[in-house]
């Protein structure tokens, strides 16, 4: 069995209270640490790579971003799936070229830039062109930011619809999984009884404040009994260990 053959069995016949837990290592030494916990597989961070290489989040290089991919891949044995973001501009088969040239198997699209919600029906056809470039070689993690972008004031409901109507034509256009990030809680059943395939959410933190990484919530089980057939944490463990490290080194200064 290949490695993306292994990476779309992880997400078959799943039990509910069983999702798939795919930690979000951020350079070589985080991905050892979470196989060596014995996790199947790793999704990268953009945020969390970012972090790690001094750039804000969405600010990163395409190519120290692809670097950082292949040295996380080169150091574990499991199937690693990696945040892209948007595709940097890229067009698509470079773009699966340069993805499967760092050893990853997997990749993470958004379907929104510069905080604007890209017009669905234009990113299912780009995301047909990288299906095609990638045939079977790639597992497609389509993001959808229905939610992140929202208004306010913004029925979650409706959100979800919206987000329900993009993750149909994604999936028609050769998405393997969708990530409704930030869809509140309580609508998971909803998407869940409304999208077909494999839905990513994204979990918490203990210990974590601000941004992805609130804390609280519900745990990887939960989110599964409500529909997630997948558990990513964006930089949430990233950030974790960095604020380990601040308080081991404000000790330090004692």
């Amino acid at each position: 069995m290949t490695e993306v053959e292994a990476l779309r069995a992880l997400h078959r016949r799943r039990s509910p209270d069983d999702p798939l837990v795919l930690p979000g290592p951020w350079d070589a030494a985080s991905a050892r640490v979470f196989v060596g916990a014995g996790f199947p597989a790793l999704a990268t961070p953009s945020a969390g790579v970012a972090a790690s290489l001094g750039y804000e989040d969405g600010q990163t290089p395409a190519d120290e971003m692809f670097a950082a991919v292949a040295r996380i891949v080169r150091a574990v044995d499991v199937p690693v799936s990696a945040d892209i973001e948007g595709g940097y501009g890229i067009a698509p088969g470079e773009l699966v070229e340069r993805l499967l040239a760092t050893g990853a198997v997997g990749c993470n699209l958004e379907d929104s830039e510069g905080g604007v919600l890209k017009d669905p029906r234009a990113h299912a056809d780009w995301l047909a062109e990288v299906r095609h470039a990638a045939a079977d070689r790639v597992f497609l993690n389509a993001r959808i930011d229905t939610f992140i972008r929202a208004r306010r004031d913004a029925d979650p409901k409706q959100v979800a619809e919206q987000a329900i109507e993009r993750a149909a034509l994604y999936v028609a256009a050769g998405a393997d999984c969708v990530y409704p990030i930030g869809a509140p809680v309580d609508v998971l059943p909803l998407l869940r009884s409304g999208i077909q395939g494999p839905i990513n959410v994204h979990g918490t933190v203990t210990g974590v404040t601000g941004g992805n990484g609130d804390t609280g919530g519900p745990s990887p089980a939960e989110l599964g009994e409500l529909g997630a057939t997948r558990i990513t944490f964006g930089p949430g463990l990233q950030r974790r260990a960095d604020e380990a490290l601040r308080e081991i080194a404000a000790d330090l200064r004692k």
